[in-house]
């Protein structure tokens, strides 16, 4: 949730776009084939990511480009991925067929969607490393790690459908994706994304608007006699 420029989604309507998104991809690829996810954190991205889900189709999320302008690194993540499509929006397509705006698409043909044949052991994503130090490295999540995972946060936190929650961790990044993302979806709860980083020095300033109740970063919304610290008591 940015509060400047405000956009909110249903569960339903999320599920709408999303199986829109699906049914594009059942149309150009197979099952297990892989695509990358370029888009700037928002609702655009989770549609997408979704999509792919429901298609059967690897999701590989990528940090977004800088001014429409590629990085040497997606380069790099295509080639190792064997990326066959390309998810974006309008404003940043530009190339060959296989790239794929989902930002307008025709919702009614959401109805269209078939279920493909997924289970536990299936592929649902792969996640890169930032490639600050080398180049990206990919590690492979199935549908049965992220279910297990997120009920262990679930049951960690004991979050339910009455969860609020707030964050601002981009997409790409796997504790944004999870924690941010997926992890309300599997339960009910109502997630709030403040995606322009800029905002992330005020922050606590959303924790104390939607009254969050509880937060597994506590020390960025309170003061912390961080002087009287040194560096013997980092763990």
């Amino acid at each position: 949730m940015d509060r400047e420029v405000e956009e909110a989604l249903t569960y339903k309507q999320l599920d709408l776009r999303a199986r829109a998104i699906a049914v594009r991809l059942q149309g150009m690829t197979t099952p297990g084939e892989r695509a990358l996810l370029v888009y700037p954190s928002g609702l655009d991205f989770i549609s997408a990511f979704l999509g792919c889900l429901y298609a059967g189709v690897v999701a590989v999320p990528t940090y977004p480009p800088r001014h429409n302008r590629f990085d040497p690194r997606f380069g790099g993540i295509a080639s190792d991925a064997g990326i066959s499509v390309v998810l974006t929006t309008g404003s940043i397509l530009s190339g060959p067929d296989s790239q794929l705006a989902t930002d307008s698409l025709d919702l009614t043909a959401a109805s269209d969607w078939q279920m493909p044949d997924i289970g536990a052991d299936t592929l649902a994503f792969l996640q890169y490393t930032s490639g600050s130090t080398g180049s990206p490295k990919g590690v492979m999540v199935s549908h049965g790690n992220l279910l297990y995972n997120q009920e262990m946060i679930k049951r960690g936190f004991g979050h339910g459908k009455e969860t609020i929650l707030v964050g601002w961790l981009p997409l790409f990044h796997d504790m944004g994706l999870v924690g941010s993302v997926l992890l309300p979806t599997r339960f009910g709860g109502e997630p709030f994304l403040e995606i322009d980083p800029s905002h992330v020095s005020s922050s606590h300033r959303s924790l104390l608007f939607f009254g969050i109740g509880q937060s597994s970063c506590p020390m960025l919304v309170q003061k912390s006699p961080w002087r009287s610290r040194n560096s013997s008591q980092l763990r």
